[in-house]
């Protein structure tokens, strides 16, 4: 039988009853919001939760507590935000594919061509990460078996292929990458044992292991997001890359330090990465166009008023 401790309250029974959609729209109404098609908001809020939409108004409200919304807020306002948003996650989406395969390719070949092409397989090219009371939190021996778990069900044709033909208990790096998720992968660069190799594949792209290891763990949280539909406009991350202070230059003259928190800072890095990985790209106007059609206010993800100035995003549209 549970108790509670001293000093605890029993707890509450959710106190609050599902409301129909057409109540959804009166209660937006009774709180400021200008609807002048009740039709159209009702159907949004058929497809798009009541829930979910709030986090896109919640800025509008002049006081939390009885969730009162300032004059002039419309409907067609929240959702111009939620669209932006949405779109905004696909763009992200493509630049992280495409930074993932270039970086993850890059881990490979350094590894391949010095130890084999199992070299995922040698223990003492990995380091085991621990928290601050000593218990693992990252092994080798741990990814090995996860990924031997995914090898063992997965059904693709090459990983079939290289199963039933060859006796490793995981087929070469270069087909073993192909069963990490991100996080994974993110993760099995961090605790890359050398930080010679790390930097082996970091100077690739012009920066410090510690920076790349840091970024790409910051990557696979906000592609986690992304994945699973996550907010990103006025999102405050919980974990902060560390910024690069004095180089590469064309990266650090479009960071801002003091918004370390906001998104600002992952879409410079991300363009500048597109920059290299995909130079004929038009990955970066594509976000000014986005900011531009929904109208957005940048100071919501950590740009400044002036950014559009900044050397990373004052570069002309290349088509391709």
């Amino acid at each position: 039988m549970g108790g509670y401790f001293l000093g605890e309250e029993a707890p509450l029974k959710f106190p609050k009853q599902p409301t129909s959609i057409a109540e959804q729209v009166e209660k937006l109404q009774k709180r400021g919001m200008e609807i002048s098609d009740k039709a159209l908001a009702e159907h949004y809020l058929t497809h798009i939760s009541y829930y979910r939409m709030t986090a896109y108004w919640l800025p509008f409200e002049v006081d939390h507590k009885t969730h009162q919304i300032k004059p002039g807020t419309t409907f067609e306002k929240v959702l111009n935000l939620y669209i932006f948003d949405r779109e905004l996650r696909l763009l992200l989406m493509d630049a992280i594919e495409r930074i993932e395969i270039s970086v993850r390719t890059k881990w490979m070949n350094v590894l391949v061509e010095a130890h084999g092409p199992h070299a995922h397989l040698n223990p003492d090219l990995f380091r085991t990460k621990r928290n601050r009371e000593g218990g693992i939190v990252w092994s080798h021996e741990n990814a090995v078996s996860s990924l031997e778990k995914e090898n063992a069900r997965s059904r693709e044709i090459f990983i079939r292929h290289l199963r039933r033909k060859y006796e490793e208990n995981l087929p070469p790096l270069w087909a073993t990458c192909e069963l990490m998720t991100f996080g994974e992968f993110s993760k099995w660069f961090a605790n890359t044992a050398s930080s010679a190799t790390r930097n082996q594949v970091a100077r690739f792209y012009g920066l410090d292991e510690t920076i790349l290891v840091s970024f790409l763990h910051h990557l696979a949280v906000v592609r986690n997001l992304c994945a699973h539909h996550g907010r990103l406009w006025n999102r405050e991350f919980t974990f902060t890359w560390k910024l690069p202070k004095k180089s590469p230059v064309e990266l650090v003259s479009n960071l801002h330090h003091n918004e370390s928190r906001r998104l600002c800072n992952s879409l410079a890095m991300l363009g500048f990465l597109m920059n290299q990985i995909s130079p004929h790209t038009d990955w970066k106007s594509r976000v000014l166009s986005l900011i531009e059609k929904h109208e957005i206010d940048p100071s919501h993800m950590g740009f400044p008023n002036d950014y559009e100035t900044y050397p990373l995003w004052n570069k002309p549209k290349i088509e391709g």
